[in-house]
């Protein structure tokens, strides 16, 4: 436990001082009782019971001053809160490829369900918002908490031609922080799709740079704890950015990328307009991004795992330990504590001390 008003604990001396008060005070009453009473007959009238009950009300009152006086303090400690991961962005792949059966009933149908599923499950003070992506990417919903927009928003996607993860990732950044500069028109742009190789891409930031839009200070990794990306996908980048440029630029900022891997490495041979290719799932470019932003990879094998993997990220956004200020917590206890001790005195003794 932590303190953020330190010195105030100087306080707590006043503690044994009123202990000190209290001894004086039943020594003094002693010696009163004494010179008009004889030592038998006060035995008798305090017996064993009574000698403890005249000490509990000064001792729960002794109890509230202490709590009091750390409340003063200001304590804070790590508890388990509700999130404050205010706003998530879904950025879900919606590439021919998804068009893929390997997972039933195609790839985009079960993410579309796991999204839906997990829109659902999250508090309504998050907010949420959507991001598709293919050859290009758009927001598709800004981040809202009316959750029939979201649900609307998913119905309505439409397949497209290429994969742009990088793009995905881009443009979940430029939602999520929309004063900050970041122009997608400039960064996610477009080259021809490659079977053989992976389009190369330049880098999207430079240290301490904004794209040359605005300086900023980039801050550690995962620190941001008010937003964070989902990005479906089954990973294979055909155009646009580097994806792990794109991932370096969440990092800098402090927001986590969780992948989620839809597809089988195994694949599915599909066929479009004349063309003929297997689409695999790139298990390793989505690790890659998690680790970058120290969010952390899911695999999605089959709609029943896929629906499991959002649940579990809806718990991690759900609780979360943090530190955070417990002053409430002292000062109710205290509160308690000298009501009781009044109450008791009252009961007892017919008097408040």
């Amino acid at each position: 436990m932590t303190f953020l008003w330190p010195t105030m604990l100087w306080l707590l001396l006043a503690v044994p001082a009123a202990v000190a008060l209290y001894l004086v005070v039943l020594r003094r009453k002693k010696r009163a009782a004494l010179r008009y009473a004889s030592l038998g007959l006060l035995k008798d009238a305090l017996g064993p019971g009574q000698r403890v009950r005249r000490n509990i009300p000064p001792l729960l009152f002794l109890l509230a001053l202490t709590l009091m006086i750390v409340a003063v303090a200001r304590p804070a400690a790590v508890v388990t809160l509700p999130s404050h991961h205010e706003t998530i962005i879904l950025a879900i792949d919606v590439s021919g490829s998804m068009r893929a059966e390997d997972v039933q009933p195609n790839r985009l149908v079960a993410a579309q369900q796991a999204a839906k599923a997990f829109i659902e499950d999250q508090p309504r003070s998050v907010r949420i918002g959507i991001v598709s992506f293919a050859g290009t990417a758009a927001v598709v919903q800004a981040p809202t908490e009316n959750r029939d927009d979201l649900i609307a928003a998913i119905d309505r996607f439409q397949l497209q031609r290429g994969t742009a993860v990088g793009s995905g990732i881009i443009m979940s950044l430029a939602t999520l922080f929309p004063d900050a500069g970041i122009e997608i028109g400039d960064l996610a742009f477009e080259r021809p799709a490659s079977r053989r190789s992976r389009p190369r891409a330049r880098p999207l930031s430079e240290p301490g740079v904004d794209d040359g839009k605005a300086p900023f200070k980039p801050v550690a990794p995962g620190s941001n704890t008010s937003a964070a990306i989902i990005l479906l996908t089954d990973g294979q980048t055909t155009t646009g950015p580097d994806p792990l440029d794109a991932a370096r630029m969440a990092a800098d900022r402090g927001v986590r990328v969780f992948t989620v891997g839809i597809g089988t490495p195994e694949g599915e041979v599909m066929g479009f307009e004349g063309w003929r290719m297997r689409v695999r799932l790139d298990e390793d470019a989505l690790k890659a991004i998690s680790d970058v932003t120290r969010g952390e990879y899911f695999y999605a094998g089959n709609a029943p795992d896929l629906r499991k993997i959002y649940e579990g990220l809806n718990a991690r956004f759900v609780l979360e330990k943090k530190p955070s200020e417990v002053t409430a917590l002292f000062s109710a206890a205290a509160a308690v504590a000298a009501v009781l001790s009044a109450l008791l005195s009252l009961l007892w003794f017919h008097r408040v001390f």
